[in-house]
């Protein structure tokens, strides 16, 4: 936690008193309240909350199914098991993301194959990814990177002609528009976060959308031991009680009073991502003065659910590292971050044989972005600190 007498630049007095951080979850009363009924029911897990919570937000997206997951990393692994990712499989994914997009395809014995990004989207290029398809090749896992939709229309054109499976993680992107249809609808199977910094929350969560029926049955049956219910699955029915393990699953089920808060939250979606375009709008127009950074990239055919906002540093123009910029908003007392770490970066990936250079448009973004706070609760006093303090920084260490 950054505390109160923090050095701001020049030793003065930091831009805030107190900590603003990158993110935060809003809860209100409607939510607390959705919670406590449960609470007080029948159900605390594996009741009809979570149906209804699945229903609602399939519906939000315009897909036929969604399961949800006790966290999108949980949701991710359903997926590529869905999908039939095996030991000798390969799967295309991009190094700027979270770790559970490529860590999910290794719960599964195969290989994550790093495709570079986009100079301007910072998404996954799709150039690339063509040129690693193989014969081992079995899915695409694109990433809605800060929510900006990825270029869904090649991707699942690749993806078809190479008999793929395109699983978008699309844990920032709740409420994108990829040309006119909403995200969750698109591709074979399509992740959503419900962890507190993101468009809604459960407090912990995933969710999978589908449109296929048979994926559909295999994220249920996956999320609860492969265990199944269904009499005309059954190998043998030994009466009303019975129920069949049928393959090896885990326990990845959301209870019911995390649904209560993710369908409150859900009716909400709207208004968060209306406030946060707000906010980008403010700080599209302040930061577009400053020749020292480069803007998040905006599509004319997509809408962003904007749940970060990443600015890029011209280290031409400045003196200091971002490490030191960094620091220094650090010290004005704004909550920032990095997003991401390439993933391959990480020992454990090195370990696994993955070496450095291997997308390097994705190392060189790495090097020179910050992401700053932009969330539906801040208030307009935070974000024309956090503009103040930006523009602090950049002139201290402009050339």
């Amino acid at each position: 936690m950054l505390g109160e007498n923090s050095l701001a630049i020049h030793g003065g007095k930091p831009v805030r008193e107190t900590s603003l951080p990158y993110g935060r979850q809003w809860i209100d009363n409607d939510d607390i309240q959705e919670v406590v009924n449960v609470l007080k029911s029948d159900f605390l897990t594996t009741g009809p909350i979570i149906t209804k919570f699945e229903k609602g937000l399939a519906e939000y997206v315009n897909a036929k199914y969604a399961v949800a997951f006790s966290s999108g990393t949980a949701a991710l692994h359903g997926a590529c098991f869905a999908a039939g990712i095996k030991e000798g499989d390969e799967v295309i994914t991009t190094p700027i993301t979270f770790a559970a997009s490529a860590n999910s395809i290794l719960y599964q014995g195969a290989s994550p194959v790093f495709a570079d990004i986009d100079e301007n989207t910072y998404n996954i290029d799709p150039n690339r990814i063509k040129s690693l398809i193989t014969n081992q090749t079995k899915a695409i896992i694109p990433v809605d990177f800060t929510g900006q939709p990825a270029n869904l229309d090649e991707i699942n054109s690749f993806a078809r002609e190479n008999n793929l499976i395109v699983i978008e993680d699309a844990a920032h992107a709740l409420g994108a528009v990829y040309k006119n249809k909403k995200i969750g609808s698109i591709s074979d199977m399509t992740m959503f976060s419900l962890h507190p910094v993101k468009n809604i929350t459960s407090g912990e969560g995933g969710v999978i959308t589908t449109n296929n029926k048979e994926y559909y049955e295999k994220l249920l049956d996956f999320r609860s031991h492969g265990i199944t219910r269904n009499l005309s699955k059954l190998k043998n029915n030994h009466g009303p009680w019975y129920y069949e393990m049928q393959f090896l699953g885990y326990n990845y089920r959301l209870t019911d009073f995390q649904a209560a808060l993710g369908f409150s939250q859900l009716q909400k979606i709207d208004e968060f991502i209306e406030k946060r375009q707000k906010y980008v709008e403010i700080y599209n127009e302040a930061f577009s003065k400053v020749s020292q950074i480069e803007m998040p990239f905006q599509s004319s055919e997509c809408q962003s659910s904007w749940h970060l906002y990443v600015i890029k540093l011209k280290a031409e123009l400045l003196n200091g590292t971002r490490k030191a910029v960094f620091e220094a908003l650090q010290k004005e007392n704004i909550g920032v971050n990095v997003h991401y770490i390439p993933v391959y970066y990480h020992p454990y990936y090195q370990g696994l044989g993955y070496k450095k250079g291997i997308c390097p448009k994705a190392e060189s973004l790495y090097e020179n972005i910050i992401t700053i706070p932009l969330f539906p609760a801040m208030s307009m006093k935070d974000v024309k600190d956090v503009i103040f303090a930006v523009n602090k920084v950049i002139s201290h260490f402009s050339k």
